[in-house]
């Protein structure tokens, strides 16, 4: 089914995301969110992309959404079940288990802020701000803002963060760890590509059980961290790239990873 609200775009094993309602600073409504959970769930099912990154059209890379216009007109639907519907969107990101990069290209606010946080990392423009305005509208943030950002930032800033409706700029953004990187606006989507490109040189199911060691170790024990360590690593040496690894290693030539 052809998307118009969420761009997908693939090469060299790159799966390129744009949100695409760029005259409305990419503001997330029903139509776009459904098509993100559409867009994610292909980038899952395609075993030759290794990478996806996700930025906005535009100026912006999101800057809210729309649910309160969609409980308005919502007719035959319930409150819960719409609200359900907007609560779950930056999950159908987190599900990714690609890496994933957000290219900040721009303000990133409210729920267009807890889609960036559900990326690995996050590289933005000198120009991007950020923040949760939900508070001082009388709300919290409802798609893992709240969780998310805890985790990314600590609890003191995230409280500090959100308890004050605070706007940030990139440069904040950076010093407390919220984004990994700031650059100059027309050099963000070649840093993003060459960061992109880089990771495609590695073998790619080690770049998924990367990520899955680090995303679900942060939710367990050290104890329960290490032993999943032990096993993703176990379960690599049953695969067709790590033996191409060691063989490039020997022969000293650069591997050719399948993905298998």
């Amino acid at each position: 089914m052809p998307h118009s609200s969420v761009l997908l775009s693939k090469n060299n094993h790159i799966a390129r995301i744009t949100l695409n309602r760029p005259s409305n600073g990419n503001v997330i409504n029903l139509q776009l969110g459904q098509e993100l959970e559409d867009v994610c769930q292909q980038v899952n099912q395609d075993e030759n992309i290794y990478v996806v990154t996700i930025t906005g059209a535009g100026n912006n890379f999101c800057v809210g959404s729309q649910l309160e216009k969609a409980l308005q007109a919502r007719r035959k639907r319930s409150t819960s079940e719409v609200s359900s519907q907007f609560c779950k969107i930056s999950s159908a990101i987190a599900s990714i288990e690609k890496p994933v990069i957000a290219a900040i290209n721009g303000d990133a606010f409210g729920q267009g802020l807890e889609l960036a946080l559900a990326c690995d990392i996050r590289i933005a423009t000198t120009k991007a701000h950020f923040g949760f305005p939900d508070v001082a509208q009388g709300i919290i943030p409802m798609d893992g803002g709240t969780q998310r950002l805890a985790r990314i930032i600590g609890r003191g800033k995230a409280l500090e963060l959100i308890l004050l409706s605070q706007t940030i700029s990139a440069e904040e953004a950076l010093k407390i760890g919220l984004v990994s990187k700031v650059v100059a606006r027309e050099t963000l989507s070649t840093e993003v590509e060459e960061m992109a490109k880089a990771m495609t040189t590695k073998a790619p199911i080690a770049l998924r059980y990367i990520k899955e060691a680090v995303s679900k170790g942060l939710d367990q024990t050290l104890e329960q961290g290490l032993r999943l360590e032990a096993d993703l690593y176990f379960l690599l040496h049953t695969t067709s790239d790590r033996t191409e690894g060691i063989r490039s290693f020997q022969q000293k030539r650069t591997p050719e990873f399948k993905g298998k």
